[in-house]
């Protein structure tokens, strides 16, 4: 203890707190404090004891020691006290074992203070509470924890399955990027985990685009240590390097999370991958491919594909439904409508003829005296669709794995059941993305909505003929239906609503030439439409056409004429129609035709779906696609003279290069190495046709050019993308980046800047230094 006269106080606390620093070699020896004095000799000092003083901790500038400093207002003096480690380390471990968050960190903050280098199972201890509560606060806490210790080299004081088991919490806590920070430290350091572990934690990460954008990038790294058969699996040595090599589970987890957020290119990207470091596809795989291939408009490589779906044995309906539904998207993205329909009209055909099957089977089983169901039904009984529920119950519910059970499952089997879980869970979101393709008693049949997106993609090509023999055909193969609720009628009079009329006229025409007699609305409606346009030349050659049929037309029709005549002022034309109308005793209007007319008709469904498709949907330039294979596919075999051709001819052609054209030329200059001239020229042509046109830069389009910038060097170009990227609220993965910039520029801006220096190398520096800070180098 240290007694300091109340007179001169801050002079000798000052004094004494020096002292004290300058002898902390022989405190810590001694465990206790020297009497020192202060104008006063050590027998005259006067006695107090702690008990009588209230204490309060008081800061020294040694990091190694806590002081409880009182003040003593009826003696005058100051007491400085040491707290005993020992005591506190039992105090912080009875505060874990009962779990109070708070009390731990107060408690670990003051023994951190006392014991320079904490006691290594404390530390891990104490990071496995913070993992085992899932609460945001003490995962923040415990991986700022994690990441001191790693800056300061302490890594010996962590151990792997501390690490591991913190890097899965923080990723079931929505902490994703900082769990795959983890993972990549732990390859760092040569602690290779387990597929079977990380797969799980790339399941939970795959949950958010930002996630599943990493867990992506994390398969390539890893990937990139084992392609080409770079490890040899006879080493002893090599298996735990084997182990963690990436499995078709978790291939299939980063692709379906790059599917549902939408991060195609890097999808395909590890598609690439995926034979150079031999993953067997399995059924899951190959049907994730085709969602890859339709989603970046490759129909080569889904024709390809589809020789391995037909050859696979365990194909599922609902995965071959998926498919098929890829490669109709595929034919509509390239505007194959020929081959789109064809597709439509075979799957009507057989289910046409299943029908028939199933009818003939009923029949004879009833003649037979045996109603019981031939078993066609791909339906679900009671006790299948209750074992489903539960099945999606326990996929939703997985229970917290304590770090006790995870250190007891030294292979890792509950995190791979984890992992699967997760799986089928994307799996399940990414079929119900399917529209166009439903299945019914295992047959393929088309929805609605495939009918909407061929009639709107017919008619904005021009080709109502082939609508209508398509429309005509594809009801032949269905149930017949009456010819007013025919689905070329609801298209008709969407034409009409739409102001089409030429094109509602065609198809009336080819409804007659395929002998199909259209019935009076039809004409009613497109007569009164052709009325309020005011075009004559077209009312009489219709009226010419009503009359020839023998179609009686109905009184609001008549009504438009008259109105049309009036406004004409065509007095005998208009007494003409309304001897007609008396003739025929056409005294009322018809609603219906009205409400049809309008869109308001009820049963006209494939109507109104085709209006809002029209209005809302945009006309899509199928050059661009047919072109962007062509470039993308120069640009993989690094065949970068013919690629610049082939976007020079596209140019020429009048199409505008898009996100997958720059996306596919920056990838295949970045694979030849040392382009940066030709990506900064394409950087200020997609900056300047961004502004005339209104392009958006995509996340994947934008990290790419990031990647060849800083890769070469152009830390000014660099700068701007990552401003693109902040004010777009991209995700940016600065890890990926702090480690590029220290692959290739760890030396630069190291040391004092050159007193002699152009002002092009003050700039250049400047932006390297705003670079370095960016990313956390500073």
């Amino acid at each position: 203890m240290i007694y300091v006269r109340k007179r001169g106080c801050h002079l000798a606390v000052r004094s004494s707190l020096m002292l004290i620093s300058c002898k902390s070699h022989e405190l810590r020896r001694a465990n206790r404090f020297s009497p020192c004095h202060y104008g006063a000799s050590p027998s005259s000092m006067p006695s107090c004891s702690p008990r009588c003083i209230g204490a309060a901790v008081f800061p020294m500038q040694d990091p190694s020691f806590h002081f409880v400093q009182s003040f003593a207002t009826v003696a005058g003096t100051i007491l400085v006290q040491a707290l005993d480690p020992a005591k506190m380390c039992v105090q912080l471990e009875k505060a874990m074992e009962e779990h109070r968050y708070s009390d731990i960190w107060k408690l670990y903050e003051q023994y951190s203070g006392v014991d320079e280098f904490p006691r290594k199972f404390i530390v891990n201890k104490l990071l496995r509470i913070c993992g085992e509560s899932l609460e945001g606060e003490w995962l923040e806490k415990a991986y700022g924890w994690v990441e001191r210790a790693l800056e300061e080299g302490r890594q010996n004081q962590l151990e792997y399955d501390t690490l591991l088991y913190l890097s899965l919490s923080l990723a079931r806590g929505g902490f994703h990027v900082q769990a795959s920070t983890i993972v990549r430290k732990l390859v760092e350091l040569q602690q290779y985990p387990p597929v079977t572990a990380w797969s799980a934690i790339l399941a939970h990460m795959s949950s958010s685009p930002a996630g599943s954008y990493l867990a992506a990038e994390l398969i390539l790294e890893i990937g990139y240590l084992f392609q080409d058969n770079r490890i040899d699996p006879r080493k002893k040595s090599n298996a735990p390097l084997i182990a963690m090599k990436p499995n078709t589970t978790a291939v299939n987890i980063a692709l379906a999370g790059c599917l549902l957020s939408g991060t195609t290119k890097k999808a395909e990207q590890l598609l690439y991958m995926i034979p150079r470091i031999g993953v067997k596809a399995d059924v899951n795989l190959l049907i994730t491919m085709a969602h890859i291939y339709e989603r970046n408009g490759r129909k080569d490589e889904l024709r390809k594909l589809q020789r391995y779906i037909h050859d696979a044995h365990n194909l599922t309906d609902t995965q071959f439904r998926q498919f098929y539904n890829c490669l109709l998207l595929c034919h509509l993205k390239f505007g194959d409508l020929n081959s789109a329909s064809s597709m439509v009209l075979e799957m009507l055909r057989k289910a046409k003829d299943a029908r028939n099957s199933l009818a003939s089977a009923t029949i004879e089983m009833a003649v037979n005296g045996k109603m019981t169901s031939p078993g066609l039904s791909s339906e679900p009984g009671p006790l299948s669709k209750h074992g489903n529920d539960s099945e999606k119950n326990d996929l939703m519910e997985i229970p917290v794995v304590s770090f006790q059970d995870f250190i007891q499952d030294r292979n890792h089997t509950k995190l791979e059941a984890e992992a699967r879980n997760k799986l089928d869970q994307m799996l399940e979101k990414l079929q119900s993305h399917v529209e166009m393709i439903t299945t019914k008693r295992g047959i393929l049949q088309p929805t609605e909505r495939i009918f909407v997106r061929l009639v709107k993609d017919f008619l904005e090509a021009g080709k109502p003929k082939d609508l209508a023999e398509f429309l005509i055909k594809a009801e032949k193969e269905d149930s017949p239906v009456s010819v007013d609720s025919s689905a070329l009628v609801h298209v008709i009079n969407a034409c009409i609503s739409l102001g089409w009329l030429d094109q509602a006229h065609d198809l009336v025409d080819e409804m007659q030439l395929a002998g199909i007699r259209p019935s009076s609305s039809v004409y009613s409606s497109l007569l009164k439409a052709y009325c309020k346009a005011n075009k004559g030349a077209n009312i009489t050659c219709l009226l010419r056409e009503v009359r020839k049929a023998g179609i009686q037309l109905d009184s609001s029709s008549y009504e438009a004429l008259l109105e049309s005549r009036i406004l004409k002022d065509d007095k005998a034309g208009a007494l003409s129609l309304f001897k007609e109308m008396k003739e025929y005793k056409i005294a009322r209007t018809n609603q219906e035709f009205k409400s049809v007319v309008q869109g308001e008709d009820a049963d006209a469904g494939l109507m109104g779906k085709l209006l809002h498709e029209i209005k809302e949907g945009q006309k899509v330039d199928y050059g661009v696609h047919d072109w962007n294979n062509v470039i993308h596919f120069f640009c993989r075999k690094r065949l970068m003279g013919d690629a610049e051709k082939a976007l020079k001819k596209m140019r020429t052609l009048g199409l505008s290069p898009n996100a997958h054209t720059y996306h596919s030329m920056v990838t295949g200059y970045a694979a030849i190495g040392g382009k940066y001239i030709e990506v900064t020229e394409l950087w200020g042509e997609m900056k300047s046709q961004a502004h005339a046109t209104g392009m958006k830069f995509d996340e994947e389009l934008l990290d790419s050019v990031l990647y060849t910038f800083v890769r070469g060097g152009f830390f000014s170009r660099a700068n701007e993308v990552v401003e693109m990227m902040e004010r777009g609220k991209m995700f940016v993965d600065k890890y990926k980046f702090r480690t590029l910039f220290l692959k290739y520029h760890k030396t630069m801006c190291k040391g004092k800047a050159s007193k002699v220096q152009t002002e092009s190398q003050l700039r250049k520096r400047e932006a390297a230094l705003s670079f370095k800070k960016w990313v956390g180098l500073f």
